[in-house]
């Protein structure tokens, strides 16, 4: 592959999907779309890249996904998954208790296991949320993931990856080699096709937004400005859950940490309130004391 190449699959990477690929990452653009070219008959990334710049937006849709389909498991790294339970929750029955439902949105879910934990979640806490309305809507920007989380079907493989035996056995149908999510829990989840990078206004107003291990991917610049989006469709007293690795502090003023809850943040009520407000300016109370 050639620098010129490779400048061009990094352009084209940020156009569509906000990946924000180093100077360095060039084996990993080669490890993932070497077998996609060859897949499509191409010799190469050169051959691959000339189609390309043709126009081949099959093609082009295909490498964006190549480039933009990250590893995910069931209840990844837990702690989300206690705050869900601990705090979320808690926090929602009091402050939803006259309209008696809750939205949560599951932003890159990949191919489904994070909605579906949540899905879990909230069913093992059926005896709270009796009558009460879920939805959980997951979005991903690949069309392959998708299907397969609409599936809801895995492998022995995916299912031993996080997931509880007593959770497999409860909410898991074998099928021969496979596992898959009990209709109950699918049901629970829509999944829709979405690019972050895009108007997502449309998807309406969420009580919780689980949007984890994907801005790390992002610039500075495309982080703050889906923080500035993801303001608008969550709830004045919604919770936003970001990945471990990921933060507010230095993007954005839009979310402020919620107390003593790793990753957990809350719409800031204070967003462009002066520190002093309220207060008499030093200069003022000199003249006012003359």
């Amino acid at each position: 592959m050639t620098p010129a190449d490779y400048e061009f699959l990094r352009k084209l990477l940020k156009e569509r999907s906000g990946l924000d690929l180093s100077a360095d990452k060039q084996y990993l653009v080669e490890s993932r779309l070497i077998p996609l070219a060859r897949r499509a008959g191409l010799s190469d990334i050169p051959d691959l890249v000339v189609k390309m710049r043709g126009g081949a937006e099959a093609l082009i849709v295909n490498v964006v996904e190549a480039m933009t389909t990250n590893e995910t498991f069931f209840f990844r790294d837990r702690i989300p998954f206690d705050h869900l339970r601990d705090t979320i929750v808690p926090a929602l029955l009091q402050s939803r208790a006259a309209r008696k439902s809750i939205r949560i949105w599951s932003a890159a879910c990949s191919t489904g296991q994070e909605p579906y934990s949540i899905a879990m979640c909230l069913k093992e806490m059926a005896h709270l949320l009796s009558n009460w309305r879920i939805e959980i809507v997951a979005t991903d920007l690949s069309q392959e993931v998708l299907e397969k989380a609409r599936s809801g079907i895995y492998s022995q493989f995916e299912v031993q990856r996080g997931l509880p035996i007593q959770l497999l056995v409860k909410y898991f149908t074998q099928m021969g080699e496979m596992w898959q999510v009990n209709p109950d829990i699918r049901a629970m989840v829509q999944h829709r096709q979405l690019n972050l990078l895009q108007d997502f206004s449309h998807l309406g107003k969420f009580d919780a937004i689980f949007c984890r291990n994907v801005l790390i991917y992002f610039d500075q610049e495309t982080k703050a400005s889906i923080f500035e989006r993801l303001l608008k469709v969550i709830e004045p007293d919604g919770m936003l859950m970001l990945g471990a690795a990921e933060s507010v502090v230095g993007i954005t003023d839009a979310f402020r940490p919620y107390p003593d809850r790793r990753g957990l943040y809350q719409p800031n009520p204070l967003r462009g309130v002066p520190p002093a407000f309220g207060a008499m300016p030093q200069v003022m109370k000199l003249a006012a004391a003359r």
